[in-house]
């Protein structure tokens, strides 16, 4: 990999370094044969990123399974005094 590329382990970065690329392409500043090689760039890193969203997604779910198999839904833990509707407790997640 090249110095401008991050680390696969340094998901900010990439998002930064698309950031980037994004800036440049839509400043209209490059040339045609720039913009291709900054085009190329970003969907290479757009999928690194997708790759290592998907297998985090997949962590999480393994981790929050329970010995059936189903999905176990628990609220996180918050320093704010509880909210005043119950409702919110019991919504179901996007999966």
């Amino acid at each position: 990999m090249s110095d401008t590329t991050p680390s696969p382990q340094d998901f900010a970065a990439t998002v930064e370094q698309l950031e980037t690329i994004v800036e440049r392409l839509e400043s209209g500043e490059l040339s045609l044969e720039d913009a291709l090689g900054a085009f190329e760039q970003g969907v290479r890193l757009t999928r690194d990123a997708q790759q290592r969203l998907d297998s985090a997604e997949l962590k999480v779910r393994a981790l929050s399974e329970d010995s059936d198999g189903r999905l176990s839904v628990a609220p996180f833990e918050s320093d704010e005094a509880p909210a005043d509707d119950a409702d919110e407790a019991k919504e179901t997640p996007p999966w």
